[in-house]
């Protein structure tokens, strides 16, 4: 289990998973989103088991069956999803017929992650892992209105919101008569104070 995994370290996995071929449809990747309850994966998993146990060929069905059997086993370590949520890779990684080699490989993200999948193909599923260590651009958003102002960031794909502000600038007046002009100026100072308070 890797804790705390830096950009650097991620990019020497997502490099060695890659390499990494079954003979069949037999490496399993799941990846579990932050706070996703463990118990549905298991449940999930177990109904994989049972449609994998149809598979025709016996050595595929055989690497299949023990790659989703040690992941349960792998996932009962944990009482609940880490904060970032948790990706796992397993299965026969054995280029030799009849000389099983079922791996494991658990890690956590660097961030916290909102997809969830379960694949069970010639290869590892690493495309989400790959996103993760993308330079991504970094935008400023400011949302300006008369009366709020938001803050934010956009990163890549996601938006992390700063700050939320409200102006306190009363609304129009709705009657007339000899206030109203002395309300607008008003208005229009409070709308002026909230605009540099913005900055």
């Amino acid at each position: 289990m890797e804790k705390d995994i830096t950009k650097h370290k991620l990019r020497k996995i997502i490099d060695k998973l890659s390499r990494y071929r079954g003979r069949n449809t037999e490496l399993v990747s799941l990846y579990i989103p932050a706070g996703y309850p463990l118990p549905k994966v298991t449940q999930q998993l177990r109904d994989e088991a049972g449609t994998a146990s149809n598979i025709k060929s016996k050595t595929t069905r055989k690497n299949v069956l023990s790659a989703l059997e040690k992941i349960m086993q792998h996932l009962k370590l944990y009482k609940q999803t880490p904060e970032n949520g948790l990706i796992i890779f397993c299965g026969n990684i054995s280029q030799q017929e009849g000389n099983p080699d079922y791996e494991l490989f658990s890690l956590e993200p660097p961030e916290p992650m909102s997809i969830r999948l379960y694949r069970c193909d010639q290869e590892f599923v690493l495309e989400p892992l790959r996103e993760m260590i993308e330079e991504k651009d970094i935008y400023g958003l400011l949302i300006l209105e008369r009366n709020e102002a938001t803050i934010g960031l956009l990163r890549g794909k996601k938006i992390e919101m700063l700050d939320h502000m409200t102006s306190g600038v009363p609304g129009k007046a709705r009657a007339g008569g000899q206030s109203s002009v002395r309300f607008s100026r008003l208005r229009d100072i409070a709308d002026h104070e909230f605009r540099v308070r913005v900055g």
